[in-house]
């Protein structure tokens, strides 16, 4: 498994609302920039560039027990997209995710394994 610290932002708070060109878009709050920067320094897997399926295995923990599971699991797939860990979060079948509370030291758990074609389930 590899660890990096700091709490995952909630995903429903990562974002806000702005007009460009007279259109509504969305933007990155500096949260979620600031973790992103901060995942991809500790990152210990930046351009491993996986090709294919694989399943993600994932204990989150987080400073009190409030936040969702669910939102760290998008923001941690981002990440890993953008390090260049994965090569695309679209080839993730299965997910195993553990919610823990650690108030002193917030991280992030986890470990990517390759899937061969046959052993999981294709979604094309």
């Amino acid at each position: 498994m590899y660890i990096i610290r700091g709490q995952v932002p909630s995903k429903s708070n990562c974002y806000k609302v702005i007009k460009k060109c007279g259109h509504a878009s969305l933007a990155k709050q500096n949260v979620l920039k600031e973790y992103e920067k901060s995942f991809f320094l500790q990152c210990p897997e930046r351009d491993r560039k996986l090709k294919g399926y694989f399943e993600l295995h994932v204990k989150v923990f987080y400073r009190s027990n409030q936040p969702d599971l669910d939102n760290a699991l998008k923001i941690l797939l981002d990440c890993l997209q953008m390090t260049k860990t994965i090569d695309n979060d679209r080839y993730c079948t299965k997910i195993i995710a553990e919610k823990f509370v650690d108030k002193e030291n917030p991280r992030v758990e986890y470990q990517i394994i390759p899937v061969g074609v046959s052993d999981g389930p294709l979604f094309e």
